[in-house]
């Protein structure tokens, strides 16, 4: 997913991505665990890569919210 895609969602919709991304990386990282190759070896660094960008969007919008408190 594209950033902006990202910025576009809501504070409960970012969750419910985040969550569904961290089960699929769970699930990929226990077959490559006990030996088996994930149904797409790409899945894992992007669904990393997303999970990197929901974290940092989150951040940013915790961030604009306290100087907007304090420009106040």
């Amino acid at each position: 997913m594209k950033a902006k895609e990202l910025r576009l969602m809501s504070d409960a919709e970012m969750e419910g991505k985040l969550t569904e991304l961290r089960k699929e990386l769970m699930k990929a990282n226990s077959q490559i665990a006990i030996g088996t190759v994930p149904k797409s070896p790409g899945k894992v660094r992007e669904a990393k890569k997303t999970i990197a960008k929901i974290m940092t969007i989150r951040r940013e919008k915790i961030l604009s919210k306290e100087a907007t408190k304090r420009n106040e």
